[in-house]
């Protein structure tokens, strides 16, 4: 079975964008927003522990989910055909 690379890249996109805006927001919420740095600030440039900083993060976690999610469906598409265990 073969995966549909746009309908799988655009899942990922929109799973990992909206997981990463929600998780900001959840932060926000119980520890209050802060400027401690946070490993996906030093990953994605402009994100912060603040509401424009949720938006921002969601932007560039919606590109690299895209991206992320291509290439595993590409690679799995490629490699499925020659494993075929019967």
């Amino acid at each position: 079975m073969k995966l549909n690379i746009k309908a799988f890249a655009l899942t990922c996109g929109i799973l990992w964008g909206f997981g990463v805006f929600f998780l900001t927001w959840w932060i926000i919420a119980f520890d209050g927003p802060g400027n401690s740095p946070m490993l996906l600030g030093r990953i994605y440039r402009g994100y912060s522990l603040s509401p424009i900083g949720s938006v921002v993060g969601l932007v560039w976690a919606f590109v690299d989910g895209l991206i992320g999610g291509a290439a595993f469906a590409w690679l799995y598409n490629r490699f499925a055909g020659s494993l075929r265990i019967t």
